[in-house]
């Protein structure tokens, strides 16, 4: 996963409503109406939300008639998954290893 991609998840993250969105959407898709239950917010502060982890493509959406439905996107869920699993503290002696060559 490229590094300005990582960055624009984050971000999208660094939000407490987004977190909670991805949250709810581990269980599956949701309409847009299910989502803005859960929250004391408008619909287009919601959708100002959703555009957002859209961008980063944390989420996808599907129009339904007059409805929309959101899900995470897998495929790009995995990928942040196993950049931050890779991550590590390096030296476990508890010694900074990064001026070692």
């Amino acid at each position: 996963m490229e590094s300005e991609q990582v960055s624009s998840i984050c971000k999208a993250l660094g939000d407490e409503n987004r977190l909670k969105i991805v949250s709810l959407l581990t269980h599956g898709e949701l309409c847009a109406c299910k989502i803005l239950e859960q929250f004391e917010i408008t619909q287009p502060t919601l959708s100002h939300h959703m555009k957002i982890l859209e961008s980063c493509s944390l989420v996808s959406s599907r129009k339904d008639g007059k409805w929309t439905y959101y899900s995470l996107d897998c495929k790009t869920l995995g990928e942040f998954r196993d950049f931050i699993g890779g991550l590590n503290c390096g030296s476990t002696n508890g010694e900074c290893d990064c001026l070692q060559n």
